[in-house]
C-alpha cells in the first residue's frame, strides 16, 4: 500500500517551541527521558528522533539542542532521546532502547501533535550508528527485546535517516583510532562492543558489505573534513555499499569543519541545518510504503 504525506511541510516556516521532558521508557525503576521540542501551530506536525552521540559511553538528550531547537522552529517535532550507555550497559542494549523509542513514538506521536507517518530519525557520532543500525533492522528480536505491550505490530522503521558526523563503521573506527593513538575513543569502543566480532557484527557498513536483507532508508551524511573523530574513509566507504545494496544517500562535505560542529552556532551550522530542513521536505513529499 502506498500513501502520500498527510502533511505539508515547509523549512521556511518559524513557530515558537515548547520544551519539555516526558518518560518514554523505563528499565526497573529507572525510567529514561526524551526531550520534546514541539511547535506551537495547527499541525499535525513531522516527527524526528534525536539519537545523541558520546562514543557510546557518554552524552544525553541536550547535546543536539542547537539543531533541535532550529528544526522545530521550522514545524519539526523532535524528540530527542536519553538512553543506556555503556560501559554499564554494552551493545546492543542503546539499539535496542532506539528500537523501542521508535515505536513508542509512532504509537504517542499524536500526543505532541505530531504525525506517525512521517517519522525519521536524526543521529550523531555513536547515535548516528546507532539510528543507522535499528533503522536496517527494525525487527531484529534482540534489538525489539523490549516490549510495548500496547502496540505489539508496530515495528522500528523509518521514513528517513539524517546521519551528522556518523561512525557506520565502529571496527574501521577502532582500528582508526588505536592507529592514531586516540586512547579514549578506542577504549569507548571496547567498553561498548567488548570485543572485535561484536563491532563486526552490529557494523552498518560490513552488513552492506555481506549483503544482508535490511532496511535501507533514504539517507543524508552530513561530514566534515578536519574531522578527527570519524576520518573521511568511513563516509565514503559507506555511501558506496549503501548505493551498491540500492539505497539512496546524499552526502554533503564541509570543508575544514571538525567534529560536531552543526551544534556550534555559525555560517557552517547555518548551512547544515538547512540542508537538514532540505532533505526532510524532500522525503515528506514521496510516496511511503506502509509497512
Amino acid at each position: 500500500m502506498v500513501e502520500k504525506s498527510r502533511i505539508s511541510y515547509s523549512p521556511a516556516q518559524q513557530f515558537p517551541v515548547k520544551v519539555q521532558d516526558v518518560e518514554y521508557l523505563k528499565h526497573g525503576n529507572t525510567g529514561w527521558l526524551a526531550r520534546i521540542y514541539q511547535p506551537q501551530g495547527h499541525g499535525p506536525f513531522p516527527i524526528l528522533l534525536d539519537v545523541h552521540g558520546g562514543a557510546w559511553n557518554r552524552g544525553d538528550r541536550t547535546n543536539d539542542t542547537v539543531m533541535n531547537q532550529a528544526l522545530a522552529a521550522s514545524g519539526v517535532v523532535v524528540a530527542a532521546l536519553d538512553y543506556r550507555l555503556a560501559p554499564q550497559h554494552p551493545y546492543p542494549a542503546q539499539v535496542a532502547d532506539v528500537n523501542y523509542a521508535t515505536r513508542w513514538f509512532k504509537v504517542h506521536a499524536r500526543e505532541f501533535n505530531a504525525d506517525p507517518s512521517t517519522l525519521g530519525g536524526l543521529g550523531a557520532s555513536s547515535g548516528g550508528h546507532t539510528v543507522m543500525l535499528s533503522a536496517m533492522r527494525p525487527h531484529d528480536p534482540r534489538y525489539a527485546s523490549v516490549p510495548l505491550p500496547e502496540a505489539r505490530n508496530v515495528d522500528a522503521s523509518l521514513r528517513y535517516l539524517v546521519c551528522c558526523w556518523p561512525v557506520l563503521d565502529p571496527y574501521a573506527r577502532y582500528l582508526y583510532a588505536k592507529k592514531a593513538g586516540h586512547d579514549r575513543l578506542a577504549a569507548s569502543g571496547e567498553a561498548y562492543f567488548k570485543d572485535a566480532a561484536a563491532m563486526q557484527e552490529g557494523n552498518p557498513q560490513l552488513i552492506l558489505e555481506r549483503r544482508e536483507k535490511v532496511g535501507l532508508p533514504p539517507t543524508l551524511i552530513i561530514q566534515g573534513t578536519n574531522d578527527d573523530n570519524v576520518p573521511m574513509s568511513i563516509p565514503t566507504n559507506f555511501v558506496r555499499e549503501y548505493r551498491a545494496n540500492g539505497g539512496q544517500v546524499d552526502i554533503e562535505i564541509f570543508p575544514g569543519m571538525v567534529h560536531g560542529f552543526a551544534n556550534t552556532p555559525g555560517a557552517e551550522s547555518d548551512r547544515a541545518i538547512a540542508l537538514i530542513k532540505g532533505f526532510i521536505a524532500k522525503q515528506l513529499t514521496r510516496a511511503a510504503v506502509l509497512v
